[in-house]
This record gives C-alpha cells, sequence and structure tokens, in this order.
C-alpha cells in the first residue's frame, strides 16, 4: 500500500479528478486530494489558467507544498498538468519521498535543483501528440529526465487530447485511461 498526495490540474478538483483518486483508494492506496481552488472547478482550461493567473502561480504552488505538512514524508506525489509542478517540487525537494507520477506535464529537472533524486522512481504520462505537452516543450523536459536516471519512464499514448484520463471531461479517453491506471496501480504496488 501507498501514500499519495494528487494534485489536481487547472480545471481545479473535478469529479474525473476524485474519481481517478477514488480508483487508487480501491485498490488499497491512500491518496490525499487538496483543493488548491477552495472548490472552485471550471469548464475550460483557459478559465481555469485565468484563475491561476489572478491568484499567482507562485501561490497555488505554494498551497500545494503546504498541502503536504502535516502529512507523512514517505508519500508518493502526484499531479495531474498544473499539479505536476507541486508534485514534481515535493518529490525533488521534500526528503523521503517515495516515488513521483506526472500526468500530462514534466518540467525541467534544474528548476527545482541540480538532479532527479537517488531512490525517486517517477513515470510520466502524457499523449503523443497533445498541443501542451509537446508544443510547450513538457516533453523534452521529460525526455531529459529519463536520459538523466534510470529510475524514470515515459509513457505516450495515441491522441492529442490533454486531460485524458479525467473521465468528467470530454477529452477523456478510456483506452488510454485504463492503460495509464494499470501502469500507476503496477508503479505503486511496488512503493
Amino acid at each position: 500500500m501507498a501514500e499519495v498526495l494528487l494534485f489536481h490540474h487547472a480545471q481545479g478538483l473535478t469529479p474525473g479528478v476524485v474519481s481517478f483518486a477514488d480508483q487508487l483508494r480501491r485498490a488499497g492506496h491512500i491518496v490525499h486530494t487538496p483543493d488548491l481552488f477552495e472548490g472552485r472547478t471550471f469548464d475550460t482550461l483557459e478559465k481555469g489558467m485565468s484563475f491561476v493567473e489572478e491568484r499567482g502561480f507562485g501561490e497555488l504552488i505554494e498551497r500545494g507544498v503546504r498541502a503536504a505538512e502535516g502529512l507523512r514524508t514517505e508519500l508518493v506525489y502526484a499531479g495531474f498538468s498544473l499539479g505536476v509542478v507541486c508534485a514534481q517540487k515535493l518529490a525533488q525537494t521534500r526528503a523521503g519521498a517515495r516515488g513521483a507520477l506526472l500526468f500530462y506535464s514534466c518540467v525541467l529537472v534544474s528548476e527545482f535543483g541540480s538532479a532527479w533524486p537517488k531512490g525517486v522512481p517517477v513515470q510520466v504520462h502524457s499523449m503523443d501528440a497533445d498541443p501542451i505537452f509537446v508544443g510547450e516543450g513538457d516533453i523534452d523536459a521529460a525526455r531529459a529526465l529519463v536520459e538523466s536516471t534510470d529510475e524514470a519512464e515515459l509513457f505516450l499514448y495515441p491522441g492529442n487530447q490533454h486531460y485524458f484520463a479525467d473521465s468528467s471531461l470530454p477529452s477523456y479517453d478510456a483506452e488510454a485511461s485504463a492503460l495509464l491506471m494499470q501502469r500507476v496501480l503496477d508503479f505503486l504496488a511496488a512503493r
């Protein structure tokens, strides 16, 4: 059994993110899902990002870091898109991390340190033609991460959707999401 701190994406803590966490819980894992938007959800990525910009990107990331306070340090940090920044920062900087799951995004390791921490396995998941993941350079950061450590895996799924594992959004892809979930459950079983 693993304990996971799972961060939502820019549309908020949607029913699809909650459903994803519930699947992990049914598999026996403890999953924390902090709501960085204090109950707000958005029907488009653009509206969610406008909210993030109004509140301040740095403030929301710090909310994510504060969400880890009071939890044990032996966590797997996971995040969807915007939430990846919180998850990756904690995995790289908070001692005791058991792993990281980065969905639809990846930040250059140099943003939070000089190298990926030894002994912290990581998976990055995205669609191979996601215009955000591919077009904004996340794929390059993910490939650099994989090259820098033998504890990193990059999984690319066929398609062009960004939030493909959120069952409450039109971008949901059931087949890709099922494969992602199986890989995540296998990852967590080893933690």
